[in-house]
């Protein structure tokens, strides 16, 4: 993992009710790099399951000719957020920052704040 890498999932794992995140390969369904996560979470089997969200996602916005980029995708469940963010950089293509929250802790706004801040100074 390189230095950038750790340094950015670190930051998101500062984030406010973050328990798990993960920059992921949406092509491959592979990861790049995780934190957190547990016995009770597999970080792994959920990014690994978010890229079909991403790719459904994206063949929908290309079917109906939005022309516009995702700027995240959020799931929201009971106890938890789930935010998915594409990396629009040209070194980014086809990565996704994936971030779990506790949702009774996470202040949602700032939580999307900060990854779209983490997501600029990602250098890969």
């Amino acid at each position: 993992m390189s230095n950038n890498l750790d340094v950015a999932l670190k930051s998101a794992m500062n984030i406010e009710g973050a328990f798990a995140v993960a920059l992921v390969d949406y092509t491959s369904g592979m990861t790049l790099g995780t934190l957190g996560g547990g016995a009770d979470f597999d970080i792994t089997v959920a990014a690994a399951g978010n890229t079909d969200v991403v790719r459904a996602k994206l063949r929908t916005i290309e079917m109906l000719g939005l022309g516009e980029p995702i700027e995240d995708i959020l799931i929201t469940l009971d106890s938890q957020y789930h935010i998915i963010r594409p990396l629009h950089s040209r070194n980014g293509h086809g990565l996704f920052l994936y971030v779990a929250l506790a949702k009774a802790r996470a202040n949602l706004a700032l939580a999307r704040h900060q990854l779209r801040a983490i997501e600029e100074g990602l250098e890969l």
